[in-house]
Parts: structure tokens; C-alpha cells; sequence
């Protein structure tokens, strides 16, 4: 098995948004602001090459949205899907499996793009099987007004509407050691419904995908939560569930939004689980 950081983009987002009632003055320590209280956000998604599968976790925003939509998001730096993928050999067409932690547009945006005549939509990885879960499927297809946002149906509806949308099965308890990708999986629902986080045992160390549940090394701290979280009386036992099974374990946290720290491991202090170490990608990864 080999692993491989695909850097799709970076943009910002509003610092208030994403530390909800954490004040400023505590938050702009680890994540500072610009002058239009924005603060760095980064797009990481991860390659498994595992025999024959070529699996991609995520693939960030995609391209086909409008000037406007992306002028929310203020766009920076000059990393891209394609070009990142290329770097490691590898092209578009290349990929077996994309498994989507959820389906907000910053983390499956890039499943589809616009055909060839620019009438319509496709599925941008035209020979892959497009992985969610049933009950997250539901949730976004039948978005609520909090996330009906998030939820694009030009990101989401072209995946079934190919025949190549396949569901991860859902375990009775909240983690599946092994999953049909071959890798665990822990499912959360403060976020969102069903998010999904990948745990990929890779040489000696067990590699967590983090997704939105540890967004940056400044969300650390359980009651430092996203205010798109839908249910943050949730994400925090889940975080601590997770954080101390991170610390117990040494597991790898791979940040998928942090532009500035890639890898971290986190240890118990009297504070709480705080950040060990950190490492680039290319420390742990080759």
C-alpha cells in the first residue's frame, strides 16, 4: 500500500463560523484572521494505492461552480485535483474508488463536472464507483435548511444518476473495523449525519482521515466546535471518544482542512488531548 496527499485547493472561511462561540481573542492564536475576519482553510484529500484499487478520500470544491459562488470562498494558492494527482503518476481516469467522508460541496464537489458541451453534468471520474452511506445519502438528498447550502444536487444526483454510486454498509455500534474499501471506518453525527471517518492501517501506524470532526490543530479542545456542526452537544463526546482512542493509540490525525499543519499525533494533558507532534505528509506517507 502506498499513500498520497492530494492537494486540491486552498480558500477561507470565516473564523467565527468555524470556531462557533469560541471567542476571537482565544481562536486567532492558532488560526489567525485576515482583516475580513477570514482564516486559511485547506482542501487535503487522501490516495490509497492498494494493488489493483486506487482509492481517493474527498476531492475537494471541483470547478464547475460560478465566479460568484467561488468569490464567497475566496480561493488562494495554485494547487489543483488534476495537477496534484499528476504529480504522483497518476491521472483522473486512474481511480477506482472515491469515498466521500459527506457530502458537503467542499468535500465532493470535485465527483462531477460539466460535460464536454457545458449542457449538463457528469461524474468526473468516469471509471470509479462513488462511495457514501445510505442513511448520509438520505440526509443530503432531503437536505434540511441548515445544510440545504452544503447539500448542491449538481454534486450529488449525477453520481446515482451513472449507476456508480455504492454505499458503505452502516455497522450497529459506531465503528466498522473493516469496511468495503478495506480500511476501518468511525461514523460520527454531530457534524452531520453519518460523516465518515476513514482509520487506514498503513506500514506500522494507523492514519486517520479526519474530515470535519478535528477540522485544525486549533479544534482540539472538545467545546471548540464548528458552528456548521448541526448538533455540537454531539460532536463533543464524540471528539473526546475519538481523541483519547488518538492518544491511547498514537493514531495519526491526517488534517484535511488545516492549510498549515498536515500530520499530527495528540497526547493527555491536564488540559485535555493537545497536539504531540506534527509532521508533513512526506515524513509519514514515504
Amino acid at each position: 500500500m502506498k499513500l498520497y496527499p492530494i492537494e486540491t485547493g486552498n480558500f477561507k472561511l470565516d473564523g467565527g463560523a468555524m470556531f462557533g462561540v469560541v471567542p476571537k481573542t482565544i481562536w486567532n492564536r492558532t488560526n489567525p484572521a485576515d482583516a475580513n475576519n477570514l482564516i486559511d482553510i485547506a482542501a487535503r484529500c487522501l490516495l490509497i494505492e492498494d494493488g489493483n484499487r486506487l482509492i481517493l478520500i474527498d476531492n475537494g470544491m471541483g470547478n464547475k461552480q460560478s465566479e460568484k459562488f467561488f468569490g464567497y470562498y475566496s480561493l488562494w494558492g495554485t494547487h489543483s485535483l488534476d495537477k496534484s494527482l499528476a504529480e504522483y503518476g497518476f491521472h483522473r481516469d486512474d481511480i477506482t474508488d472515491v469515498f466521500m467522508t459527506h457530502l458537503h460541496f467542499d468535500h465532493c464537489g470535485g465527483s462531477v463536472q460539466w460535460n464536454a458541451a457545458k449542457t449538463g453534468y457528469e461524474v468526473a471520474f468516469k471509471n470509479a464507483k462513488f462511495w457514501t452511506n445510505e442513511d448520509h445519502w438520505n440526509w443530503a438528498t432531503k437536505p434540511n435548511l441548515r445544510e440545504k447550502a452544503s447539500f448542491l444536487s449538481e454534486n450529488i444526483l449525477p453520481m446515482q444518476e451513472s449507476g456508480q454510486l455504492h454505499f458503505i454498509k452502516s455497522p450497529e455500534s459506531d465503528f466498522v473495523e473493516k469496511s468495503e474499501l478495506g480500511f476501518g471506518v468511525f461514523f460520527v453525527n454531530g457534524h452531520t449525519e453519518k460523516m465518515m471517518i476513514p482509520h487506514i492501517q498503513y506500514q506500522d501506524k494507523t492514519i486517520c482521515f479526519m474530515a470535519d470532526l478535528i477540522p485544525t490543530v486549533g479544534h482540539l479542545p472538545l467545546p471548540y466546535v464548528m458552528g456548521y456542526d448541526t448538533r455540537p452537544l454531539l460532536t463533543m463526546p464524540e471528539k473526546a471518544k475519538f481523541l483519547t482512542a488518538a492518544a491511547e493509540n498514537n493514531y495519526y490525525l491526517f488534517l484535511e482542512h488545516d492549510a498549515h499543519n498536515e500530520i499530527i499525533t495528540v497526547e493527555q494533558t491536564e488540559k485535555g488531548v493537545r497536539m504531540k507532534e506534527r509532521f508533513s505528509c512526506e515524513e509519514i506517507l514515504e
